[in-house]
């Protein structure tokens, strides 16, 4: 893997199962390189859907892509507090100034209130069928999903409020560079 320093700039593409791009973000900077985990920050970044429409994210994201854990987190920097928005996916690959994971359809998403909810069940259910995962892969993307709330329930640090705010302002000095 290419050696990254804090202020680096990459782009993020996501793909599906069966290999197509689903999604892919214009910008990510690093902020922290973990020896298990890599720490970006974006905002108003343009990204890209596999049909080819754009738009643009509202708010400033601290995002934690890792090497070995079958999810990723969105810290979401939102005026009316923190949303955690989280994607069972593979462990990300960095090529060509690119991080790339596949992504396994469910999410879960956090609210600033503390709960949370398991988003696109149905979606995941089909994609299974249609790309036949494995029985598994299966085992892996609902182990993922619960380790994923577990760390929540633990407040570890990814969840930790100081902890990504810190990340945030980081962020802010980094994109004036």
């Amino acid at each position: 893997m290419e050696k990254l320093k804090v202020g680096d700039k990459l782009q993020i593409q996501c793909y599906k199962h069966d290999g197509k791009v689903h999604r892919s973000w214009d910008e990510a900077i690093v902020l922290d390189v973990k020896d298990d985990y890599i720490v970006f920050g974006n905002e108003k970044t343009l990204v890209t859907e596999a049909q080819g429409n754009t738009w643009r994210t509202k708010e400033p994201a601290v995002m934690y892509f890792f090497k070995d854990e079958w999810y990723n987190i969105i810290v979401q920097l939102k005026k009316d507090g923190v949303t955690y928005y989280c994607n069972i996916a593979s462990p990300f690959i960095i090529e060509d100034r690119t991080i790339k994971y596949i992504d396994y359809d469910l999410d879960l998403r956090i609210f600033p209130n503390g709960s949370f909810k398991i988003l696109d069940k149905q979606e995941y259910k089909y994609h299974k069928k249609k790309m036949n995962y494995s029985a598994d892969l299966d085992i892996v993307v609902n182990n993922a999903l619960s380790e994923l709330i577990t760390s929540y329930q633990k407040n570890n640090i990814m969840f930790n409020l100081e902890h990504n705010l810190m990340y945030g302002k980081l962020y802010d000095e980094l994109k004036k560079k």
